[in-house]
């Protein structure tokens, strides 16, 4: 599936993002061990392998919920590790969850604005008081989250409660939130779970646009495998909370180790969920 326009690393691209032998246990078990990678802006990079390998654990150190106990991580050459997760938010990082986080009593606009912090201040009396510089900001916030949901194609569900709409579109709105705030890198957990194909094809075709035009990386946690191998630079592969495989879609998809380990039984999975039939 080609969903979204897939380069190669671009001359001079940006290194927003450098992991170095990150790990972390927990109960005694190493969740993850010894894991370094890194992403430039401009690309787009897949992290698989088994479920329980690691790969959301690795989204949440990536973010400040949890602390490495060895590693370093720097985010526009600045190491992050001992931060907030607010903070790391701040200075660029970006994320949707695997299981949907939106305020489902709240618009979509209203979602959207929460994700627009970012940069607006405004004083604990101007609030009390609704002052001009108050309302001004307010108007700026709302134009912004206006914006942002026109680039999604969902404006005209500004008003509407989160919770009523489709599956698909509550997934655009999260993503749109993690876009509002302008961020740098930005970690997508399973974006086209529960979504059909037509969707997925939506989803990622706005994922390739932001990417593009921004000069966004994007690292995107899938269990798609058409969808991985279609929009992906790279791929990086997981077992274990070890790294055991970084290469092209066409080099993971011949790589013995991965194959034994998650590959095989994937793609076999991926083509029963599509109907295609398989002994």
């Amino acid at each position: 599936m080609e969903t979204a326009k897939k380069r190669g690393r671009q001359p001079g691209a940006e290194l927003l993002l450098e992991v170095r032998g990150i790990g972390i246990s927990f109960g005694g078990l190493r969740a993850v061990d010894d894991f370094s990678f890194e992403l430039r802006s401009g690309e787009l990079v897949g992290l698989i392998g088994p479920n329980g390998a690691g790969k959301t654990t690795v989204f949440n150190l990536l973010t400040g919920v949890h602390r490495p106990d060895s590693g370093s991580i720097r985010l526009l050459g600045r190491e992050v590790v001992g931060m907030e997760s607010w903070q790391i938010s701040r200075l660029g990082v970006g994320r949707t969850f695997q299981n949907l986080r939106l305020f489902r009593k709240l618009t979509v606009l209203e979602n959207v604005k929460i994700g627009l912090t970012k940069g607006y201040h405004y004083t604990l009396q101007e609030a009390l008081f609704n002052l001009p510089r108050k309302r001004r900001i307010e108007r700026e916030i709302t134009e912004r989250a206006m914006e942002v949901l026109r680039q999604f194609d969902i404006a005209h569900r500004a008003d509407e409660l989160a919770e009523n709409l489709p599956y698909g579109e509550q997934k655009l709105v999260e993503l749109a939130r993690a876009w509002a705030a302008r961020p740098r890198v930005l970690l997508l957990d399973e974006p086209a779970a529960g979504l059909n194909e037509e969707e997925t094809r939506r989803l990622m075709e706005r994922i390739g646009r932001l990417m593009e035009e921004a000069g966004l990386g994007i690292l995107l946690i899938e269990h798609d495998m058409n969808l991985v191998m279609g929009i992906c630079q790279r791929i990086i592969v997981l077992d274990y909370g070890r790294k055991i495989a970084e290469g092209t879609p066409e080099e993971i998809r011949k790589n013995e180790r991965v194959i034994e380990a998650y590959l095989g039984a994937a793609l076999r999975e991926e083509e029963l969920r599509r109907g295609g039939g398989a002994s």
